[in-house]
């Protein structure tokens, strides 16, 4: 198995994304996961470029990792002054790291339009940094800006650029679609003709994804020998963003052949994609290849049944190998292998009869406006109803719900509940900052006397949607709550023209799932 190595730049890339900003304790705590997961360079950015970068630096100076280098980025020199004179080249020079990236001009508009040096110049730029910095004992990698824009304008220009930097004493070429323009094919032809006329030396691909084909690119340039590729975790930059080294990885290692990672650190792709994610306060999106939510949930029945039969027949690889886990949603288009498939989850024996009885009432409520797939708890004991093991927490007599708007502008709410549990009525009044929180304070002191487990119980998300907006006020509603205890966390939902019926609905389903998950009696 031939090597690939992967350089991640979520640190500098990444962070010119919009809405992306981490403090420098952040990116020590990223660079730690990029470790662990098996990133072989990091990307710190720019040597007191800002307070921050150079916070940074200073901490991860002494961090010990397992196996990743840290590498500096910095640009060729200034036009017109030597290297050994360049503020910012000495800066890279004096850091603590053995690596070193320095991005120079390749395309014949950027030296027109933005350094405004002739190519005989920025070819002195680009040999006279790199050596500067080789003699100073770094390893330096080129990233070379635009390649692929100016290989398509001048080939001959293009090569020369980089055989400057190897005269510089580069270790590796770096080939960047920094404007993300190009195609798989025109990226695999150029990096074909590289390696054949530059053979002896190690290429990289830096790519972006304003086409959407960042993934692809990379993919691409390694087929035709680039053995460094570029790219950041769940594909943060600028624009579009870079390459996304999450779906990167698993491609090259489980579809190409390439060692990368190994196992054990690719089974850590998800937990890093989401750790980073969670530090970005940035949720992953739940189609993501590999890593998001969806990217192993299965709807339709036919795709159920077929799961269940053999999991190949609609996944292009087993979850576990990359740190995701399966998934089956109930829906309208769910069949009998749905049910069965969570019915053996949740440890409930269905016969035919009760599960041809739970396919009907789900695809009856959902044509009602149900929606199983994130309500587990609320399907759970709808199964549980089919299979005859249902026995209900409390018995409801009625419930009242009282808002009051005073002259000073505040707003009160009162809830009266009445209901039996274990044979015993219970009347509780109790006050909410609304009717669901006032309906939950009253049932929970009805009932937690009996069950004080179910006070652990929090309601962590309240989202109402409006089923059919052409009633207006008179509309349909459906309510999903989220719960959680100390375990775990689970979905529930209601359903009602009424919102207040409906909330309740999904509270009670939230408790009465929760009810058998401490006491161990018959789950309703």
């Amino acid at each position: 198995m031939e090597k690939v190595k992967l350089y991640d730049t979520t640190l500098r890339d990444g962070m010119q994304g919009q809405g992306m900003s981490l403090s420098a304790a952040e990116k020590v705590r990223v660079a730690h996961a990029l470790d662990r997961m098996g990133v072989e360079l990091i990307e710190a950015g720019f040597p007191a470029s800002n307070p921050k970068e150079a916070e940074l630096f200073e901490l991860l100076a002494v961090e010990q990792f397992e196996q990743a280098e840290v590498c500096a980025f910095g640009m060729t020199r200034r036009r017109g002054v030597e290297a050994d004179q360049d503020e910012a080249l000495r800066m890279l020079a004096d850091s603590f790291t053995p690596v070193v990236t320095v991005v120079g001009k390749t395309w014949s508009l950027h030296l027109e339009k933005v350094t405004k040096v002739s190519p005989e110049e920025n070819l002195a730029m680009i040999e006279d940094s790199i050596a500067f910095l080789t003699g100073n004992g770094k390893r330096v990698i080129y990233d070379a800006e635009h390649f692929f824009d100016a290989w398509r304008e001048d080939q001959d220009y293009s090569m020369e650029c980089l055989k400057a930097a190897v005269a510089g004493g580069a270790v590796n070429l770096s080939l960047c679609d920094t404007n993300g323009s190009s195609l798989p094919n025109q990226i695999a032809s150029a990096v074909a003709e590289v390696a054949a006329e530059l053979g002896g030396v190690e290429l990289g691909i830096h790519a972006h994804n304003d086409a959407e084909c960042g993934v692809a690119n990379s993919l691409a340039a390694v087929r035709e020998g680039v053995r460094l590729v570029q790219g950041t975790i769940n594909g943060y930059g600028e624009r579009c963003g870079n390459a996304n080294l999450v779906s990167i990885l698993p491609a090259l290692e489980l579809k190409m052949g390439y060692e990368v990672v190994g196992p054990e650190r690719l089974s850590e792709l998800s937990a890093t994609s989401h750790y980073i994610a969670e530090l970005l306060n940035v949720p992953v999106d739940p189609d993501q290849p590999y890593v998001g939510r969806n990217a192993f949930a299965h709807k339709g029945g036919m795709h159920v049944a077929g799961i269940a039969s053999d999991a190949r027949t609609f996944e292009h690889l087993e979850p576990e190998q990359v740190g995701n886990s399966r998934m089956i949603l109930p829906s309208e288009l769910s069949g009998k292998a749905t049910v069965l498939a969570r019915a053996k989850e949740i440890g409930l024996d269905l016969d035919d009869e009760a599960a041809r009885k739970a396919i009907t009432e789900l695809k009856k409520r959902e044509h009602e406006g149900y929606h199983y797939e994130a309500a587990e708890a609320s399907f759970d004991l709808l199964l549980r109803r089919c299979a005859g093991e249902y026995e209900p927490l409390f018995k409801l007599e009625g419930f009242r719900v009282l808002t009051e708007m005073r002259e000073d502008g505040s707003v009160v709410t009162e809830a009266t509940l009445r209901i039996w549990v274990d044979g015993e009525r219970h009347l509780c009044v109790a006050e909410g900052n609304g009717p669901v929180n006032a309906l939950d304070q009253a049932l929970r002191s009805a009932i937690t006397s009996q069950y004080p487990h179910l006070a652990d119980i929090e309601l962590t998300g309240y989202r109402v949607r409006i089923l059919d907006s052409d009633h207006g006020t008179g509309a349909g509603t459906r309510v999903l709550l989220d719960s959680s205890d100390r375990e775990g966390s689970w979905g529930s939902i209601g359903v009602s023209e009424n919102i207040i019926e409906a909330s309740w609905e999904a509270l009670v389903d939230s408790l009465e799932y929760a009810f058998p998950r401490e006491t161990g009696k018959v789950a309703p």
